[in-house]
Formats: structure tokens, sequence, C-alpha cells
């Protein structure tokens, strides 16, 4: 009987550990950028159809993902997004990015080194042409002016949405972090938790720089819109990952996903 239980004993410690060393597989990392093209993403650019890249702005060059106006002439309000192909809802997303040349002809001024990553965003094949923004929640990334003025970046702002901010709903359109401020050319890394409708932690260059939970449709910002997809009050679960093009040319690298969601 002893040996029958010292043997039974085995087996259990050898399926445990067999199990245990099945766990890390949730843990890897999955690259959404290969260098080489944007063939698992697709494009909505205002003004245009969904999947049309006018005038190539979204570009991969060096192994680098570029956002570029060198064919656009006047900006025209061509606000665009390059969405990832698969929606996620509990995942850590890191990247990293910087800002480079100068903002395009007709882009409005307050997009001056800005750029950004919207998540929990709706399909943009949901999204008519003329429909300015996706709704969704934005990391907005903000270089430095080099006039010796805080500008913060990992920030929050929400076209057609709200967030819940230190226990109360808060409508203000961008809540600015704690970070420092980056100026110049230089590169920094951007991580952002998303945990469904529950917490979303942003980190600039390894330190947390803002919390907050709750995501939800609601608010302003988004023109044009199809009513039936903004239903304000509903939270947001999962969605869409999208960088943003909104008139100042910005590359990005190293883009990265671990999938919380079985964890």
């Amino acid at each position: 009987m002893r040996v029958v239980i010292i043997s039974v004993l085995m087996v259990l410690a050898i399926n445990s550990c067999t199990s245990v060393k099945k766990l890390p597989k949730n843990e890897e990392w999955i690259t959404l950028f290969n260098g080489k093209d944007i063939k698992d993403w697709f494009v909505k650019i205002h003004h245009h159809e969904v999947g049309e890249n006018f005038g190539n702005t979204f570009r991969a060059e060096d192994g680098i993902l570029k956002v570029r106006y060198d064919q656009y002439g006047d900006f025209n309000d061509q606000f665009g997004h390059l969405y990832y192909k698969i929606p996620y809802s509990y995942y850590h997303l890191k990247l990293e990015y910087r800002f480079v040349g100068e903002l395009q002809k007709g882009a409005p001024s307050y997009t001056l080194r800005n750029s950004g990553v919207m998540f929990h965003s709706q399909d943009p094949r949901t999204m008519p042409k003329e429909q300015d923004w996706p709704i969704s929640v934005e990391f907005q990334m903000l270089g430095g002016l080099g006039d010796g003025k805080p500008r913060p970046t990992g920030n929050m702002c929400s076209p057609g949405t709200n967030v819940v901010y230190n226990g109360k709903l808060d409508e203000t359109h961008c809540i600015n972090s704690k970070s420092k401020t980056y100026d110049g050319d230089q590169w920094v890394k951007a991580e952002i938790i998303v945990l469904g409708d529950s917490l979303i932690t942003h980190i600039i260059n390894g330190e947390n720089v803002l919390e907050y939970s709750k995501p939800q449709i609601g608010g302003g910002v988004v023109n044009r819109f199809d009513p039936a997809i903004k239903v304000d009050g509903k939270l947001l679960k999962s969605g869409f990952i999208a960088l943003q093009s909104e008139g100042q040319p910005v590359d990005f690298r190293n883009i990265q996903l671990k999938d919380l969601s079985k964890k």
C-alpha cells in the first residue's frame, strides 16, 4: 500500500510540475509590429474610407513604424489612426515613440509634438467616412517644446468617453499625468496596463504616472458618429488598439503586447 501511495504522489507531483511549466505561455509578449510592413494593421483617416492609407501616412521603414505627411499638402483635418487587427480586453502594451520633423501645414496648433495610442476603440469599420475620431480612450503622448515649461506625457484623453478618476466620474477631456517632460527627438518608453473596464495604468520610462478606472462611452469631441454606436454610460470592456496621426511626424518601434486575459 505504501508503494502505491508513493507512486500516486509522484504522478501528482509530475503533473503539477507540467502544469506550472505550461503557465509561462500566457506570459509571453506578442510582437504587434514586425518591422517590415503593416499587413497586420488597417487604416482609417478622416475624409477617407476604412483601409485607404491616404498619402502613405503610415509606413514601415528601417524597422520603424513611421507617421508622415510629405504627400499631403494642407493637412485638412485628416486625423488618422492605424488599428491592430485584433481587439483586446486585458493586456499590457509597451512601445517606444519619438517626435521628429515639423508640424504639417494646416494641422491644429495643439497637435504640435502630440500623438497617442487609442485603446478600447470602436471598430473603425463602424465609423462613417466623415467621423473625425474613434470613440475610444487615448494614451496621449506629448513632447517638450524646449521652452523650459513642463509638458507631461502619458496623459489620458477621452474622445467620446469618460473615466472615473480619484473616485469620481471625470468628464474632463484630458487628465495630465505626473510624468517628466521629454524634449527633443529622444525615444521614450510608454506602457499601458488595461484590465477590461476596471483599472487602467499609464507608465512612462518605467514610472507609473497615471491611474483611473471604469472607461465608458460619454462626453463629446467625436463628431458625425453613428448614434447607434455611441451609447452613453456603457462601460468599455474591450476594443481595438490604434496609433494616431494628427499632423505631427512621429516614429514608433518595439510594439509588444502581453495578453492578460487568461491570468
